[in-house]
Order: structure tokens, then C-alpha cells, then sequence
């Protein structure tokens, strides 16, 4: 991501999340009015004008060529998470933490979370820009959030967490939402490490992408362009897991899966009469912290 610029891949998720809030009531998957306030003049203007038929189905077929699959199943997955969360919370959760926030607004729209603490963790750019979108379109900062602000080039999330005395004793969900595949290594591990510190019995629902992406892009409808754009971007992916090798990774961080699923699985799950193909390499694992 290029300096002082939010994530072009955070505008099209939010951008999504939008155009789904505008389908009629019978259709869509949730509801996102807050979504629409993040995006730039002209993605907000399509948001609006996707209630109308010919302009709906110009922009879904325009994105579906642009960027196979990526729409249904952002969409899918965001109600997927959506779901898992909310379960989090009725098995005893009693924190939320959403690292790489980006333009989550799920503090303000799930109103299962509302009387449920909530610590946001982005870079400084987007956390400021997020917290001036929120005063100025909306009136007002969730009185339910914390916003914690990271650089990762000066600071780790063990040094932020010690600094605003994070209550590691008390169940917690991890969203990690976006984030693995730009990252290194290194920082996974160390991401990881940070989550195992979490009481027994907290959670984290993380997306990652299938480690073939990387290595055989042209394995995937749509793959190798996506990558290149990316890489235009200065987005560029550099993680990913082979989906078999998930659980024994996360067993050395004393977590266990619960469920892993890729996009093909979570659009069928909740939109079966949305036929869409492409971006079969994005998966959403949830695991418990033993």
C-alpha cells in the first residue's frame, strides 16, 4: 500500500459491502450503511445507482470480469465471519479484537457487539482516516471501540498490548480479517504467538489464501491477472497455507480448527442462487484457543 493512501483493496471490499446494502430486502445478505462512507466520489456514486436494474447489472458484470468471483465472494464472507462471531459471543466471548481493521464496521452494524468491548488495531493513515470518516459522515466515534493505532516497522502488537494493558484473562475473538496474505513469514508467527496469549477458549477467524495462488497462479480463474494488478497496486500477496497443513500450524499455538472453508463452500453456504466462478483460492479458518 503506498503511503498516506488507503488500501485499494479495503475501497473494493467496503465498495461490496455497499452495493449488497443496496439489494432489496429479500435478497441481500446484511446490511452495511456505514460502508458507502469510506469510498472515493466515484465508487460511492455507482453504490447509489446500484439499486437501479440496468445499472446493477452493468457493475456486477463489470467486476466479475475485472476481478472473477472477488464480489460474491467478499460478500459471502463477510456474513460468514459475521455468523462466526456472533456464535463466538454466545459461547462466552467477551472482547472482540480486529487486527488490520481497515474498514470493518462491524462494531456499529452487528448489534450483538454492542455492549461488547471492541480494540481495533491499524497502521496510523488508516486508523486517523477511519476515525475522521466516522465524525464527520457520521456524527460520531463507536462509544464501544477502542482504536489502537501500530506501525509494525517501530512497534510489535506485544509492545502495544503492554502499553494499553490488554486483559489477556478474558475470553477473546481474533478477527484477522484480510491481512495474512500481504504479510511475511515471520510475521505470521509472530501474529500467532501474540493470539496464543489469550485465555482458554477465545478464538481467531483469519482469511488466508491457498499457498498454489503464489506459486501456479494460472491455477485459478483469474489468478495471474489478479496477482499482477496487485502487484501494480504495490498490494502484493506474499502468504498463504496449503489448506492441509492449516491445523498442524495452528496446533503449535495450542489452537485447534474448527472449521476452514474456501470461497466455493461459503458462497454455496449462503448464496446458492448466485452463480458467480473465480476466486476459489480464499478461505476463512476459525480455530479455539485450547
Amino acid at each position: 500500500m503506498k503511503i498516506k493512501k488507503t488500501s485499494r483493496t479495503a475501497q473494493y471490499m467496503a465498495l461490496f459491502r455497499a452495493l449488497e446494502t443496496e439489494r432489496d430486502s429479500k435478497d441481500k445478505l446484511f446490511s452495511d450503511h456505514y460502508a458507502i462512507h469510506f469510498l472515493e466520489t466515484k465508487l460511492r456514486f455507482a453504490a447509489r445507482m446500484f439499486k437501479y436494474p440496468i445499472i446493477k447489472k452493468y457493475i456486477s458484470t463489470t467486476i466479475q470480469k475485472k476481478i472473477p468471483g472477488a464480489f460474491s465472494s467478499a460478500i459471502a464472507r463477510t456474513k460468514y465471519i459475521d455468523d462466526q462471531l456472533e456464535s463466538t459471543i454466545s459461547n462466552g466471548v467477551k472482547q472482540v479484537i480486529i487486527l488490520g481493521a481497515g474498514f470493518d464496521t462491524r462494531a456499529l452494524r452487528l448489534g450483538f457487539l454492542k455492549s461488547i468491548p471492541v480494540i481495533e488495531i491499524d497502521h496510523p493513515n488508516t486508523s486517523n482516516f477511519k476515525a475522521a470518516i466516522y465524525k464527520k459522515r457520521i456524527g460520531r466515534l463507536p462509544e464501544n471501540v477502542a482504536f489502537y493505532q501500530i506501525d509494525f516497522n517501530q512497534q510489535s502488537l506485544e509492545e502495544l498490548a503492554e502499553q494499553h494493558n490488554f486483559d489477556f484473562s478474558i475470553p477473546t475473538t481474533v478477527i484477522w480479517e484480510g491481512v495474512t496474505n500481504y504479510l511475511s513469514e515471520d510475521a505470521i508467527k509472530s501474529t500467532f504467538g501474540f493470539i496464543q496469549k489469550f485465555t482458554k477458549n477465545s478464538y481467531v477467524i483469519f482469511t488466508y489464501v491457498h499457498q498454489n495462488i503464489l506459486e501456479n497462479p494460472a491455477s485459478f480463474l483469474g489468478g495471474k491477472k489478479l496477482l499482477n494488478d496487485l502487484n501494480k497496486l504495490e498490494e502484493k500477496w506474499t502468504f498463504g497455507f496449503q489448506p492441509e497443513e492449516l491445523s498442524n500450524y495452528l496446533k503449535s499455538f495450542d489452537m485447534k480448527i474448527i472449521e476452514d472453508m474456501g470461497a466455493n463452500e461459503y458462497r454455496l453456504k449462503y448464496l446458492p442462487n448466485r452463480a458467480e466462478k473465480g476466486y476459489e483460492f480464499y478461505r476463512v479458518a476459525i480455530a479455539i484457543k485450547q
